[in-house]
C-alpha cells in the first residue's frame, strides 16, 4: 500500500495525510462529545432526585474519594452551573463536527478528483 501511495503525485499524497488527520480530529472531537452527554445526562438525573427530597435533607457531595455533607441549596448551583457549562461545550464540540465534517467531505472529494484519472482504465 505504501508502495501505491508513494506513485500518487505529491499533492495527492498530502491531501490523503490531510483527509486521515481530519478523521482522527473527527474520531476525538465524537468521543468527547459522548463523554460531555454522558456527563450531562448525569447531572440531569441528579437535578431531578435533588427536586424530590426536602430542602431540610441530608445531602453528600462525593470530593475525591470521601463523601461530604453539604447543603441542598450549594449542590443545586453547583449541578446548574456544571450544566450550563457542559451545554456550551456540547455546542461548541457541534460546531467543530460540523466543520470538520465540511472539511472531510471537501478532501474526499478533490481525492476522487485526483484518483478518477489513475483509477480509470486507459482507453
Amino acid at each position: 500500500m505504501s508502495e501505491e501511495l508513494a506513485k500518487l503525485p505529491p499533492q495527492v499524497q498530502e491531501r490523503l495525510l490531510r483527509l486521515q488527520q481530519v478523521q482522527q480530529t473527527l474520531q476525538s472531537v465524537l468521543t468527547q462529545k459522548q463523554q460531555v452527554e454522558l456527563e450531562l445526562t448525569e447531572i440531569e438525573q441528579a437535578l431531578s432526585e435533588l427536586q424530590k427530597v426536602a430542602e431540610d435533607a441530608v445531602i453528600y457531595k462525593a470530593i475525591g474519594s470521601l463523601m461530604v455533607k453539604t447543603e441542598k441549596a450549594k449542590v443545586t448551583a453547583d449541578l446548574n452551573e456544571r450544566k450550563e457549562l457542559l451545554n456550551t461545550r456540547i455546542t461548541v464540540l457541534g460546531k467543530q463536527e460540523e466543520r470538520l465534517r465540511t472539511q472531510m467531505k471537501e478532501l474526499q472529494t478533490k481525492l476522487q478528483q485526483d484518483l478518477a484519472p489513475v483509477s480509470s482504465p486507459p482507453p
